[in-house]
C-alpha cells in the first residue's frame, strides 16, 4: 500500500515537478506537463506512461496496474491502485511516468542523482 503522503514526497522529490490541482484531482507536473494524477475518494493514481511501459507494468498484476479503459488508456494513462500496489513498484511507475514527460536535461539530472 502507497499512502498518498508518500505519493506525494516521491512526485515532489524529482527534478522541478510542482502540484497543482486538475479538476478533481492532484496532478504533479513537470515544465507544465502532467505525468501523474490522485483521486482522493477512489485511492487511485494515473500515471503517462509509453505503451511499452505500460504493458510491463501492467504484466505484472492487472488488478494493481492497468490501463484507463478508455482512449487516454491508449495514449499510455495507467491506473494505479494504491492500497494494493507495493511501494517499489509504484515508484518504478512514477520515475518512469516522469522520464516519459521531462525533458531530456531533467531525465539526465535524475539519473545523475541515482547514480550518487
Amino acid at each position: 500500500m502507497v499512502t498518498f503522503d508518500l505519493f506525494r514526497q516521491l512526485a515532489l522529490s524529482l527534478p522541478e515537478v510542482t502540484e497543482e490541482p486538475h479538476f478533481e484531482k492532484t496532478s504533479f507536473r513537470v515544465k507544465k506537463k502532467i505525468f501523474a494524477t490522485y483521486v482522493a475518494e477512489l485511492q487511485i493514481a494515473t500515471v503517462k506512461l509509453s505503451e511499452i511501459d505500460q504493458d510491463v507494468f501492467s504484466s505484472n498484476d492487472r488488478t494493481v496496474i492497468y490501463p484507463v479503459n478508455n482512449k487516454w488508456g491508449k495514449q499510455g494513462w495507467t491506473m494505479i491502485e494504491m492500497k494494493r500496489v507495493n511501494e517499489g513498484l509504484f515508484t518504478d511507475a512514477l520515475r518512469t511516468a516522469y522520464c516519459e514527460v521531462a525533458p531530456k536535461n531533467l531525465r539526465l539530472q535524475l539519473k545523475q542523482n541515482e547514480g550518487e
